[in-house]
């Protein structure tokens, strides 16, 4: 299986920090594992204008397919402003409707205030489900305050549910796979 993780800001270190732990993770729980990053801020994703995918930029075509081709998925992603950073909302718009359909695809936030955790469930959990993909139960939100001076996640608490996450990814993805004979 191939487990897609997306970093969806173009600023900042924290969100990738947060992704890069939760796919060495799964990495150590299942190593026949593949895991890959995306981080929005090391490709030029180009702005949605409804021409086909062909149409567009080598580097959405490469993000948009490394997608596609995911089992499972992990979106990361900051919290500004009470919303989504607008690369990520313009990635969503890149993908045909039905690009998450039985995909596990779980959601890593960080955050400067306790109130962004809700962005999970009014924001991006509408959006998964809009592209079927299927939300496991422990999602995660990471304040700002939970790394160190180093952007190393420091919070033990953040560290097992990270773990919890990974177990609950694998095992509805696995469960997926079975019940469509994969």
């Amino acid at each position: 299986m191939k487990l897609v993780g997306i970093s969806g800001s173009i600023i900042g270190s924290k969100t990738t920090k947060a992704v890069h732990e939760v796919l060495q993770t799964a990495k150590a729980k299942d190593a026949s594992l593949i895991t890959e990053l995306i981080n929005l801020k090391d490709y030029e994703v180009e702005f949605v204008n409804g021409q086909p995918l062909n149409d567009y930029n080598d580097d959405t075509i490469k993000v948009v397919t490394t997608i596609l081709s995911a089992d499972i998925l992990l979106i990361g992603t900051p919290i500004y402003q009470a919303s989504i950073p607008g690369v990520l909302k313009n990635l969503f718009d890149h993908l045909p409707i039905d690009a998450l359909k039985s995909k596990v695809t779980g959601i890593v936030t960080t955050g400067g205030t306790e109130k962004h955790f809700l962005v999970t469930e009014y924001q991006l959990r509408p959006i998964i489900n809009y592209l079927k993909g299927v939300v496991p139960v422990g999602n995660i939100f990471i304040h700002n305050s939970d790394f160190s001076k180093d952007n190393e996640i420091n919070n033990m608490d953040i560290k097992n549910r990270i773990d919890r996450l990974v177990e609950e990814m694998i095992y509805l993805q696995n469960g997926i796979n079975n019940r469509a004979g994969k």
